[in-house]
């Protein structure tokens, strides 16, 4: 199996946790290409996942970042397509929802190579959103679509896939079982920033619908500055971007932060007694460290976290994020919604026996 060849397709921050478990799985079954697109570019958004994961480096760096949607995505194929011809992979896998998933699978698609979805099934159903449209497309072209949970299957069940889907669970916790520990003996952000357990709230804001809108993104801060709580927020650089430009500052109890490492990011979620975001990954670790999570965001992908009782849907409404925050608290006990941790395996296992 080893002459067979997998070519992974990353780009942006999750999707290098995402692999790095698939990784050490394949290892020994498949020779793997890594494909880094470059959607994340800078040192505190891309390489210092490689470096502290001790994930190794990619084959190809196709340094794509930044431009609009269509440029960014239309830049992507041309360099995708090239890698492609050159490696010849009897796979392709992508992750997710972002420009270097649908980049990834359109090329695939095109060259008629076999393509597998990790996180195949989510639905947000708000196709203003570029990862919805991106997430629908690959769903819709992929020959493997590994779903995380019974309603990421139904999803695809609605429309009309069921050929190919296997309901894996989540490789994002497969990533958080391996790493904690390592987290919890390297970091020291609690230290670094003064902060214990349990005393703050952290919070991440980076999607289009918020950051590229001067209200919504007032309205959020706003919010925020007026929690009763200190409130740690590592900002990413599109959103520190669109608050320069607008002139928009918070409150003092909001600490602003450069981003922050993956096991940094892990420790201050695990620690935190409150995480408002507009991010589906950290929704869901929220989830697994049983932290309760106000979502800022009218909908999720991860629709079983909402109800199940441990996240809130609040949007960018200011006097929501306060009221939420001061009043509202988990009352049910916490089911596990996302697999065992052995999700990579079942990935693997799959593939190893399609493609022998």
């Amino acid at each position: 199996m080893a002459d067979k060849v997998i070519a992974t397709i990353v780009g942006a921050r999750p999707q290098f946790i995402k692999s790095a478990p698939v990784s050490r799985a394949l290892a020994g079954h498949f020779r793997e290409v890594l494909i880094h697109t470059g959607q994340h570019y800078d040192h505190g958004m891309s390489d210092v996942f490689f470096e502290e994961m001790n994930i190794r480096k990619p084959d190809f760096h196709l340094g794509i970042g930044g431009g609009l949607h269509g440029e960014q995505t239309g830049r992507m194929l041309i360099e995708i397509e090239k890698v492609f011809t050159e490696v010849k992979p009897n796979c392709v896998l992508v992750y997710g929802d972002t420009n270097s998933t649908l980049a990834g699978a359109l090329s695939a698609a095109k060259a008629g190579i076999p393509l597998a979805h990790v996180e195949a099934g989510l639905r947000s159903y708000n196709r203003a959103m570029p990862e919805e449209i991106n997430r629908v497309l690959t769903d819709h072209v992929s020959t493997f679509l590994f779903c995380p949970t019974d309603v990421s299957v139904a999803n695809l069940e609605k429309e009309g896939i069921s050929s190919g889907v296997h309901r894996v669970g989540d490789v994002m916790y497969d990533a958080l079982l391996h790493n904690m520990e390592l987290a919890r003996g390297r970091s020291q952000v609690l230290s670094r920033l003064d902060v214990k357990r349990s005393e703050y709230a952290l919070a991440t804001v980076h999607r289009a619908a918020n950051t590229d809108d001067r209200d919504r993104m007032s309205s959020i801060l706003e919010g925020l500055g007026k929690l009763k709580a200190r409130v740690i927020f590592p900002v990413h650089p599109r959103t520190r971007k669109m608050m320069q430009e607008w002139g928009l500052s918070v409150n003092f109890n909001v600490q602003l932060i450069e981003p922050v490492g993956y096991f940094d990011m892990l420790i201050l979620q695990e620690n935190s007694n409150c995480i408002l975001t507009d991010s589906g990954g950290v929704q869901k670790e929220a989830y697994l460290f049983g932290v309760r999570c106000i979502t800022l965001r009218e909908e999720t992908e991860w629709v079983e976290t909402v109800s199940a009782g441990w996240n809130r849907l609040v949007g960018a409404d200011t006097q929501r994020i306060i009221e939420t925050h001061a009043s509202w608290h988990p009352q049910t006990e916490r089911l596990p919604l996302y697999g065992d941790g052995h999700s990579a395996e079942e990935i693997c296992r799959v593939l190893v026996s399609a493609l022998e």
